[in-house]
């Protein structure tokens, strides 16, 4: 922190008379000796100066591979963040916000949760969104618990959904002691005739997520259909860049919609923290975990904003409760939040095509070059060409040796992804080398 001094000894004195106390051990009096450790106990190094430990936390970090250029996305997504997004939420009132539970004091942090909430609202199509909740597995598997009631115990789930939120419901549902279902995967995409044939009066609600895991786009308003007709609720899983170009989850008719916001202005920093979003038709709107903003005026007629509709009390009460989350993810919802001011809806759309773009162009460039596209259909900005395991292992490897990362494993072949940041010039570069590589 800029405004960060250390406390001297006299000062740490002064606070110690002002409560009573002689000295810090004098604090730990009510504490069992034997659980006290004693000086030299944890055998800790020797203090450093600053520029010891920046030297030292440098040192660790340059251990860390950097990719120049990345084609690989599958849940994390390389996209340019404007230098306003982090000039903003690096102030310092805004890097230690917490929960604002006195809203009377709390006016500025309410007001930026309101209006992340107003923009994903409009992005998403949807009537209501939450303060965050952890990251987009943790979303996808509070909106399953949402649907569950005492007829509905069944959750079905698309196989074509990214296995870590496949693995992320089906560990939230243990816990609640819902049942768990795979729609089978079909060239690609979900099936919905076998969608058909699971749909029952004991399930409660089908998650598909658009585009799916291998970037194909789904036939979001037939499985919504389906799943409507048989008295389910239909929750999407959306890659939030992918909602300024194609159908949102209110015109598709979702009841809850939810995704990863960590494309929204957030880097992809070797995993985290990532944003949760979660949105709801409003009838759904209280059975929505997390926090609700909401946006009101005094007598005087003066704005004002204040926690509505949950308390967090509500959703820690154990086994009892529809929910277990207590906190959200607010500097990171901040971010999503600046992001999306900064970039408009011109600037969003941009990014999307070009992303979109870029991606098409670089599945013709590897079809030349001997990776075919495994699945037919329409996708945003990821798809899977096929090729065996050992080429796919010699290809990340000549990739790797300039600086780039190539797309992921996948089964029977490679899980490509590009966004605006990837250059033509180094599209054209990587089917080079796997055009080299195969005629090996």
């Amino acid at each position: 922190m800029g405004s960060y001094i250390s406390i001297t000894e006299m000062e740490q004195q002064e606070m110690l008379d002002a409560i009573g106390v002689h000295s810090l051990d004098e604090l730990y009096r009510d504490v069992p000796a034997q659980m006290v450790l004693k000086e030299g106990e944890l055998k800790l190094p020797s203090g450093k100066s600053e520029l010891e430990v920046r030297e030292s936390i440098s040192a660790y970090a340059a251990q860390n591979t950097r990719f120049a250029t990345v084609l690989r996305g599958a849940g994390s997504y390389r996209h340019y963040i404007p230098a306003a997004v982090k000039s903003v939420v690096s102030r310092e009132e805004l890097v230690t916000a917490y929960t604002p539970y006195q809203a009377e004091v709390s006016q500025g942090i309410l007001q930026s949760i309101y209006e992340y909430q107003s923009m994903i609202c409009q992005l998403f199509g949807m009537d209501v969104s939450n303060a965050s909740v952890y990251d987009g597995c943790t979303a996808a598997a509070e909106a399953v618990g949402m649907c569950r009631d005492r007829r509905r115990g069944k959750a079905l789930v698309s196989a074509c959904a990214d296995p870590q939120i496949i693995e992320t419901i089906r560990t939230y549902c243990f816990g609640s002691g819902m049942e768990v279902a795979l729609v089978p995967e079909k060239d690609g995409h979900t099936d919905a005739d076998a969608l058909k044939e699971l749909v029952g009066a004991d399930v409660a609600c089908l998650y598909i997520q658009q585009p799916n895991y291998y970037g194909q786009m789904e036939d979001a308003e037939e499985l919504g259909a389906i799943i409507h007709e048989a008295g389910g609720k239909y929750i999407m899983g959306v890659n939030p860049i992918a909602c300024a170009v194609m159908a949102t989850p209110g015109e598709c008719r979702a009841d809850i919609a939810v995704g990863e916001g960590q494309p929204l202005g957030l880097p992809t920093g070797f995993g985290g923290p990532y944003l949760g979003i979660m949105t709801a038709t409003q009838a759904m709107m209280r059975k929505l975990p997390g926090r609700i903003v909401g946006k009101t005026s005094d007598h005087d007629g003066n704005v004002g904003y204040v926690l509505t509709l949950t308390a967090r009390e509500q959703h820690i009460r154990r086994e009892k409760a529809s929910s277990n989350i207590c906190s959200n993810e607010a500097l990171c919802a901040l971010t999503a939040a600046v992001y999306l001011s900064a970039m408009g809806a011109k600037g969003l759309t941009e990014a999307a095509e070009q992303s979109m773009a870029k991606a098409h162009y670089l599945a013709g460039l590897l079809a030349e070059a001997g990776l075919p596209l495994k699945y037919e259909g329409e996708y945003f900005h990821e798809f899977v060409t096929v090729c065996e395991s050992q080429k796919a292992q010699a290809i990340l490897d000549a990739l790797e040796k300039k600086g780039i990362l190539g797309g992921l494993p996948v089964e029977g072949g490679l899980l490509w992804c590009a966004t605006e940041m990837v250059s033509r010039a180094k599209l054209d570069e990587t089917a080079a080398i796997v055009k080299e590589v195969l005629a090996r």
